[in-house]
C-alpha cells in the first residue's frame, strides 16, 4: 500500500507540473499560449485578424463574443477570460468602482461614435415637443448620450456636467422631450415605437444599422473619454504575451482593415495607454 501511495503522490507532482506556463488560460500546443479575449458582435471581425496575426508569434487568442456590456468585465475579474475589448475607459472606470475590481486598461483600440437614429424623422430639427427620446440606462452612456442631446441643441445640462450622472442634471428641456433611459441592448429597438434613439455604435452595428450614414446628428471623435480600450486583470497587465497583443491591435496592418472594415464607424487610436491618463480633464 505504501508504494502505491508514492507512486500516486508521484502522478500528482507530475501533473501539477503539466499546468500552464506564462500569463495564458492554457497551452494551446506546443510552443503556445493562449488568451481567451472577451469581445462583442461588431468587433469580432477585427479580432479575427488580431488572431490571425496571434498565432504567427506563438499566442493562441480564443474569442469570446458578449452582447451586453456587464459580463465581460465580470467574466474577466472572475478569470473566465483573460482580456476583454468592448468598452470606453470612461465607462471602465466607473464599472469597476462600482463593482470593486481589481481591473486595468492596458491598451487603446477605437473610437466609436454615438449617434441618434431615427426612423420617424431624417434631422434633429424635426423632433417636436413632446417626443420620447431613447437614451441608454448605463450610468456612462447615459451621460454621453445627454451631452450628445445637448450638442444637437435639444437640451441644456446644468454647468459643469462632464457625463457623469443621469437626468437630473439637466437644466432645460424646451421641447418637453420624454427622455427614457433603457439597457444599451434595447435602444435599437426603441426605433419603432420612440422618435428618436441614441444608440451606441457596435450596438448600433448588430442592429443592421449604419453608423456612418444612418444618424440624423452623432459625436465627433474627440474626447478621450470614448476611448475604447483593452482591459487585463491589474495582477496580470504586465504580460508580455498581452502586450504583443496590445502592439498586433496597433499594428497598420489592423488599422488599415479597421477604417476599411467599419468605414468610419470606428476609428482607430493607436496610442499608449498613458494617452488616456487625463481624460477626465479634457472631456
Amino acid at each position: 500500500m505504501k508504494k502505491i501511495a508514492i507512486i500516486l503522490f508521484g502522478l500528482l507532482l507530475v501533473l501539477a507540473g503539466c499546468g500552464s506556463k506564462g500569463g495564458g488560460s492554457a497551452s494551446g500546443g506546443k510552443g503556445s499560449q493562449t488568451v481567451k479575449v472577451g469581445t462583442t458582435t461588431s468587433e469580432v471581425p477585427t479580432w479575427n485578424l488580431v488572431k490571425q496575426l496571434a498565432a504567427k508569434k506563438g499566442i493562441n487568442v480564443q474569442i469570446v463574443r458578449f452582447d451586453d456590456y456587464v459580463q465581460p468585465n465580470l467574466a474577466l475579474d472572475s478569470g473566465q477570460i483573460d482580456l476583454n475589448a468592448f468598452q470606453t475607459v470612461v465607462y471602465f472606470d466607473d464599472f469597476k468602482k462600482q463593482h470593486n475590481l481589481n481591473l486595468s486598461a492596458i491598451g487603446t483600440t477605437s473610437i466609436w461614435p454615438m449617434g441618434i437614429y431615427s426612423k420617424k424623422i431624417k434631422n434633429v430639427s424635426q423632433i417636436k415637443d413632446g417626443d420620447q427620446i431613447i437614451i441608454p440606462n448605463d450610468s456612462t452612456n447615459l451621460g454621453r448620450a445627454l451631452l450628445l442631446m445637448q450638442k444637437a441643441g435639444l437640451i441644456t445640462m446644468k454647468k459643469g456636467f462632464t457625463g457623469a450622472g443621469g437626468v437630473d442634471n439637466i437644466q432645460s428641456n424646451p421641447k418637453h422631450l420624454k427622455i427614457t433611459p433603457v439597457d444599451a441592448a434595447q435602444t435599437a429597438r426603441g426605433l419603432d415605437d420612440a422618435t428618436a434613439s441614441i444608440i451606441n455604435c457596435d450596438m448600433a452595428i448588430n442592429a443592421n444599422l449604419n453608423p456612418t450614414k444612418d444618424p440624423i446628428f452623432h459625436e465627433d471623435a474627440s474626447n478621450k473619454a470614448y476611448v475604447n480600450i483593452i482591459a487585463a486583470k491589474t495582477s496580470r497587465k504586465n504580460d508580455k504575451s498581452f502586450q504583443e497583443i496590445v502592439n498586433i491591435y496597433h499594428s497598420k496592418q489592423v488599422t488599415d482593415f479597421i477604417k476599411k472594415q467599419y468605414k468610419g464607424a470606428a476609428i482607430p487610436v493607436v496610442k499608449p495607454i498613458s494617452y488616456l491618463s487625463d481624460y477626465k480633464q479634457v472631456q
